[in-house]
C-alpha cells in the first residue's frame, strides 16, 4: 500500500498557510452569502426572499431560529422521503439518523454531497493539525480505525437512504482513504454491537493501526476487549498498536476519561485530539492541547450563530456570530449549512475562550439541565462537581447519569440520584456517601439557586450516589436498542420518563439478571 503521508504533509503546508491568513468575520460573511445564493430558488429561499438577503444582519432579521421539530413539520415531513428543492436545491439522498441523546426522539437530518465535502475538509483539518504538531508523522502508512456504528443503511425509497452517520460517512469515503480505512465492509456492516466489538478487537490486533477514533466510553470497552484477548500484555495502547499516532475522541465531555487515556498512552508516541462533529455538521477541532479549546471551522460551508442560553425562550433572542461573540458567555449554537439547515438550533451549548481565532469549550446541551425543583443546574456544573468529587476520592468513572427523584409522600423533599459506573468494582456504600457529600458541596459553591434550595433542607434533599456494576450502562443501552457506535449515555436527564426507565432497569430487570 502506497504511503500517502508525503502528500498529506504537502497539503498540510498549504492548508496551514491558508488557516494562518484566515479572517474569521469575512470568511463567515462569504459562507453565508454563498449558502443564501445557492438556495435562493428553493421553497425556503423563496419563502424568505433570499434574493434580497445581502448581509448577516438582513439574514438574521429575515430568517427565524428553528428547531428540528419546526423544520420537520413545516418542510420535510410533508414530502419525506422525497425531499426535493425544499430547503436545499436538488433531492436529498441521505438522512443521518440522530436518536437524540437526551430526548430519545429519532431525527432524520438532511445530508448532501456538499455536506459530505464539508465533512471531508474538516476531517482533513484534523490530520493537518496533527502534522503541524508531529512533522515526522507516518500517519497514512497504515490504517485508520473508526469505532463507529453499523454501516447498514435503510432504503427509504429508491436511491434514498437513512442510517447512522458513521455508515453514511463510510459509504462516501474518498477513494484515497478507502484502502486505509478499518474495518472492512463486512465487519462494518455488523449491527450486533457485542459481536462487532469481539470481531473488531480480534482483527485489529493483526493490523497496522495508526489512528483510532470514537466515543471515549466505547473506546474503553473496546480496549477492555483487547486486554481480554492479550492478557499477558500490559494494558497499554502501545502493546496492541505499536505504530499508533493519533487517538481522536469526541461526543462527550472528555474530563472524566482524561487520566485513563493518559495511562493507556503511556509508552506510546500517539497524541490525543478532540473533535466536535454533529449529525448536522462538523463544528470544531482541537488544534492545541487538552483543555485549550476547539477551533471553530469557519470555511466548511457552515455559518454559525450563537444565542445566550438564558435568552432561548425569548420571543426575539440576541443572535451573535463570529463578528460579535464574547468570551465567557454560555451560548446555544444554531447552524446554517450546505444541507439546507437555516438557523437550526442543534441543542448544544458552548463557551468561547478566544474570539480572535474563535476557540470554544463544549459546556453541554440546552436540554442537559436539572431544574425539577427550581435548582437550575446546567451540565457544566454537574460535570465539574462529579469530576471534583471522584478525583478527590481517587475514583474513576466509566459512565454516569443523573436525574430527579420526585417525592412519594406529602412533606417529603425531592432530590437527585447519581447512578455511576466506575472503572473498578467493590466500592462501599460509605464511599458513595462521601461522593454525594462532595458533589453537594461543590454544587453549592458554584450555583446559588442550588445552594438556596439545599439550605437547611428547604427545597431539595441531599443528592444520593449509587454505584453500579461494570457493564450496567451497556446493558441498559442494549435494552433500549442503543448499544454502541454513536449512541451515548445521557449524563443529565430532565425527561422524567427516561430517568424512570433507567431507575426501573436498575431495580428490576438488571438486578434480576445478576442473580
Amino acid at each position: 500500500m502506497l504511503n500517502l503521508t508525503p502528500f498529506l504533509k504537502a497539503y498540510s503546508l498549504y492548508r496551514g498557510h491558508q488557516l494562518s491568513k484566515q479572517n474569521p468575520v469575512e470568511c463567515q460573511r462569504q459562507i453565508l452569502n454563498k449558502l443564501v445564493q445557492k438556495a435562493k430558488d428553493t421553497q425556503f429561499g423563496q419563502q424568505y426572499n433570499f434574493r434580497k438577503v445581502t448581509s448577516v444582519e438582513t439574514y438574521q432579521e429575515t430568517v427565524p431560529l428553528r428547531t428540528y421539530e419546526d423544520f420537520w413539520k413545516e418542510f420535510w415531513e410533508p414530502c419525506f422521503p422525497h425531499v426535493k428543492d425544499c430547503t436545499w436545491p436538488g433531492t436529498i439522498t441521505c438522512f443521518p439518523v440522530s436518536s437524540g441523546t437526551s430526548s430519545g426522539t429519532t431525527k432524520f437530518i438532511p445530508y448532501t454531497k456538499e455536506m459530505n465535502a464539508s465533512n471531508a475538509k474538516a476531517g482533513l483539518d484534523v490530520l493537518v493539525h496533527h502534522v503541524s504538531n508531529r512533522p515526522q508523522t507516518k500517519l497514512l502508512g497504515g490504517l485508520n480505525f473508526m469505532l463507529g456504528g453499523s454501516t447498514v443503511l435503510k432504503e427509504e425509497a429508491p436511491g434514498i437512504y437513512s442510517g447512522d452517520l458513521s455508515g453514511i460517512s463510510v459509504k462516501n469515503l474518498p477513494w484515497w482513504i478507502r484502502p486505509r480505512y478499518f474495518p472492512n465492509e463486512d465487519l462494518a456492516l455488523l449491527s450486533n454491537w457485542e459481536e462487532k466489538i469481539q470481531r473488531l478487537a480480534e482483527e485489529s490486533l493483526t493490523k497496522d493501526i495508526r489512528t483510532l477514533s470514537g466515543v471515549p466510553s466505547w473506546m474503553l470497552i473496546f480496549i477492555d476487549k483487547l486486554a481480554e484477548l492479550k492478557p499477558h500484555l500490559p494494558r497499554k495502547l502501545s502493546s496492541y498498536f505499536p505504530n499508533l499516532e493519533l487517538v481522536i475522541h469526541g461526543g462527550v465531555n472528555f474530563t472524566p476519561y482524561y487520566d485513563q487515556f493518559q495511562e493507556l498512552l503511556d509508552g506510546s508516541h500517539a497524541e490525543l485530539r478532540e473533535v466536535y462533529p454533529a449529525s448536522e455538521g462538523f463544528i470544531a477541532i482541537g488544534d492545541r492541547g487538552y483543555g485549550e479549546g476547539l477551533r471553530l471551522l469557519l470555511d466548511t460551508d457552515i455559518f454559525f450563530e450563537f444565542i445566550p442560553v438564558d435568552e432561548l425562550d425569548h420571543a426575539t433572542p440576541t443572535r451573535h456570530w463570529v463578528g460579535n461573540i464574547e468570551e465567557g458567555i454560555n451560548y446555544a449554537i444554531a447552524l446554517t449549512t450546505c444541507a439546507g439547515l437555516w438557523s437550526y438550533v442543534i441543542g448544544d451549548t458552548v463557551r468561547f475562550i478566544d474570539t480572535e481565532i474563535p476557540r470554544l469549550l463544549i459546556t453541554g446541551r440546552t436540554s442537559y439541565s436539572l431544574s425539577a425543583f427550581g435548582e437550575h443546574l446546567i451540565a457544566e456544573e454537574v460535570e465539574d462537581a462529579v469530576h471534583t468529587a471522584l478525583t478527590s476520592l481517587g475514583l474513576r468513572v466509566t459512565d454516569y447519569c443523573v436525574g430527579a427523584v420526585f417525592p412519594q409522600d406529602t412533606g417529603e423533599l425531592g432530590g437527585h440520584l447519581y447512578i455511576m459506573e466506575l472503572t473498578d468494582e467493590g466500592h462501599s456504600a460509605q464511599e458513595a456517601d462521601k461522593a454525594s457529600l462532595l458533589i453537594d458541596q461543590r454544587l453549592c459553591e458554584r450555583n446559588e439557586d442550588y445552594e438556596a434550595h439545599r439550605a437547611e433542607g428547604f427545597g431539595l434533599k441531599a443528592p444520593r450516589v449509587e454505584f453500579v456494576p461494570h457493564g450496567f450502562f451497556a446493558a441498559w443501552m442494549k435494552s433500549r436498542g442503543k448499544l454502541g457506535g454513536q449512541n451515548k449515555v445521557p449524563r443529565l436527564v430532565s425527561k422524567p420518563e427516561l430517568f424512570e426507565d433507567l431507575c426501573t432497569f436498575l431495580k428490576t430487570e438488571y438486578a434480576s439478571s445478576k442473580h
